[in-house]
């Protein structure tokens, strides 16, 4: 395991999210790698700061006085408390919402970086030797049962030889802290990984490329799954493989 997969797992292993298996590679990494020790024993440590309750702070009511005080001389004359502490109450739900919104889309866009990640450290993975395919087959009649009870929902195999795209096989691999599916294709020389979980949301999302270690990326969202496209292929090539793939699944859906 590299200092990069590691790292990525570490919040992970925080949270006791990981299986007995990748639990044992990370701490087998950290008893080896000092600096990501280091970096383990640092959010530790950050956790049990932000659990510790002690640290709270309470604003004393000596603070709404001087508030009131710094009111302008015609509203201390004629004071209407009710209304003060409704402007202060909209004042704070404003601020609060406003704070989430910015909050939330931040914490959206690491989480998406995050995912990203993994996924190409997943690709990279792969590429090692042995670890590309756990079942090896070019019949979508072969690989797609392969899957049947090893993941609550099997990843759609579909054959695109005939469109360029090799189907090779397909494997278990680990992303987000869980379990997902990946089939493979071979693009000439090239690997392209299809990475497919399971997701709440039925929405289509249209495809997005995005560029990481030198990788491109192409993620969409169909029928309450996630995927992801991840080869060294160019973006256009990986674009019509995504395009091909959309079209075929499609068409199985619809016959």
């Amino acid at each position: 395991m590299t200092c990069d997969e590691a790292r990525i797992l570490l919040h992970a292993l925080l949270d006791n999210e990981l299986d007995a298996g990748h639990a044992r590679e990370v701490e087998a990494h950290l008893a080896a790698c000092p600096d990501c020790a280091a970096e383990f024993a640092a959010q530790r440590e950050m956790q049990r700061v932000l659990a510790d309750t002690s640290l709270r702070y309470t604003a004393p009511a000596s603070l709404r006085s001087r508030i009131e005080a710094s009111l302008p001389q015609a509203q201390r004359q004629q004071p209407n408390r009710r209304s003060v502490l409704r402007g202060f109450a909209m004042g704070s739900a404003v601020s609060a919402m406003a704070a989430t919104g910015i909050v939330a889309l931040v914490l959206r866009q690491d989480d998406q970086q995050r995912i990203l990640s993994e996924v190409v450290s997943a690709h990279l993975r792969s590429l090692q030797a042995g670890h590309l395919t756990d079942v090896v087959s070019t019949d979508q009649h072969t690989v797609k049962p392969w899957f049947n009870g090893k993941l609550d929902v099997a990843p759609p195999v579909i054959d695109l030889t005939a469109q360029g795209f090799t189907l090779v096989g397909g494997r278990l691999d680990y992303i987000d802290a869980r379990a997902i599916g990946a089939v493979v294709y071979k693009r000439r020389q090239h690997v392209v990984n299809l990475f497919v979980s399971q997701t709440s949301s039925t929405e289509h999302r249209p495809p997005k490329t995005q560029t990481m270690q030198g990788f491109n990326c192409r993620r969409w969202g169909e029928r309450g799954l996630n995927f992801w496209a991840v080869s060294d292929i160019g973006a256009d090539e990986l674009a019509e493989f995504v395009d091909k793939f959309e079209a075929a699944m499609k068409a199985n859906v619809e016959g």
